[in-house]
């Protein structure tokens, strides 16, 4: 197996490498893992005010032991109480584990046991499981910022397999593009309906609060809810389109109710976002942004008071 899987990671590695020459806001590719991660070295001065939090947060490999307590919001946050979601279960797998993602409150990972039983139901084998989140949240070490408070969780639009996978299958395969080439729809050698019930599956779950997919799979999921406005297409509030999300879909729950500190988003507007609104997501500016002045990092002193303790706790 790993002769066959190592040629495939250096070549996964090369297109990588091609994207992030590429708008970062358009590319979202499922990078490769590690079969031999290594830890990151220590921090000259981790008490230093200027340390970027990422860099705190991403040298963390388990959980801050309390109860379960998503801190803060989608970009400014951290996570108590972490558990994490078992690498195969009855109808998921855990891909790229040597990130050590796959942490989050425990009511998202009971969303996920639910999510997937559910989605078998509409035919789906099961859910290939990405980012969730680190074991105390916080920003990751990349351009994925958001993820911090346990809530979230990036399912692959690439079916599970009907086999248990092997470490090298789980780092290194790559995701499924559902995308065409111009960005303007869904690629129809590779969308089925398949991929509109998963996603009206997760929606429909009443602790799902956002769903974001890029912008030619929500033009799919409105064509295909089709034209009768009178049918129930709640669902689709929920569904917003984003920019990259060609390989899987964010999913977002609600804020626990005991985490007064988590600050949940913005609700969805009351529309299905199938009119006009979709039409911003094909301008040729939007397809291809221009890349904007980087922002400055983001430290603990931007971040709620009761993340540091979290942070740096041994």
């Amino acid at each position: 197996m790993r002769a066959v899987i190592c040629p495939l990671a250096v070549l996964f590695l090369a297109v990588a490498s091609f994207a992030v020459a590429q708008d970062k806001h358009v590319i979202d590719p499922m990078l490769p893992g590690s079969l031999d991660p290594q830890p990151l070295p220590p921090l000259k001065n981790p008490d230093a005010p200027s340390v970027p939090a990422k860099d705190l947060f991403a040298r963390k490999s388990t959980p801050f032991p309390a109860p379960p307590r998503s801190i803060g919001g989608d970009f400014n946050g951290c996570l108590a109480g972490a558990e994490a979601l078992p690498m195969t279960g009855p109808a998921w797998q855990v891909m790229r584990p040597s990130r050590n993602r796959y942490w989050g409150h425990p009511q998202l990972v009971r969303f996920i046991e639910r999510f997937a039983a559910n989605a078998r139901q509409v035919g789906w084998n099961g859910l290939l499981v990405g980012d969730m989140a680190q074991p105390r949240g916080g920003q990751m070490p990349s351009d994925h910022t958001s993820h911090q408070i346990g809530l979230d969780a990036d399912i692959w639009f690439a079916p599970m397999p009907d086999h248990t996978q092997s470490r090298e299958e789980r780092e290194f395969t790559p995701g499924t593009e559902l995308v065409a080439a111009d960005l303007r729809d869904v690629d129809p050698k590779i969308w089925t309906h398949g991929h509109a019930a998963l996603i009206r599956t997760a929606a429909q779950d009443p602790v799902v609060v956002r769903i974001l997919v890029n912008a030619a799979i929500k033009k799919a999921l409105c064509r295909e809810a089709g034209a009768d406005r009178a049918s129930d297409r709640t669902w689709l509030y929920k569904v917003r389109p984003w920019y990259g999300h060609a390989e899987h879909f964010h999913v977002q729950i609600a804020c626990p109710a005991e985490s007064p500190d988590c600050r949940p988003p913005a609700p969805p507007r009351p529309s299905d976002g199938c009119g006009s609104e979709l039409d911003f997501w094909f301008k040729e500016s939007t397809l291809h942004p221009r890349p904007g002045k980087p922002k400055p990092p983001l430290t603990l002193a931007g971040m709620p008071p009761a993340c540091k303790p979290i942070v740096k706790a041994p």
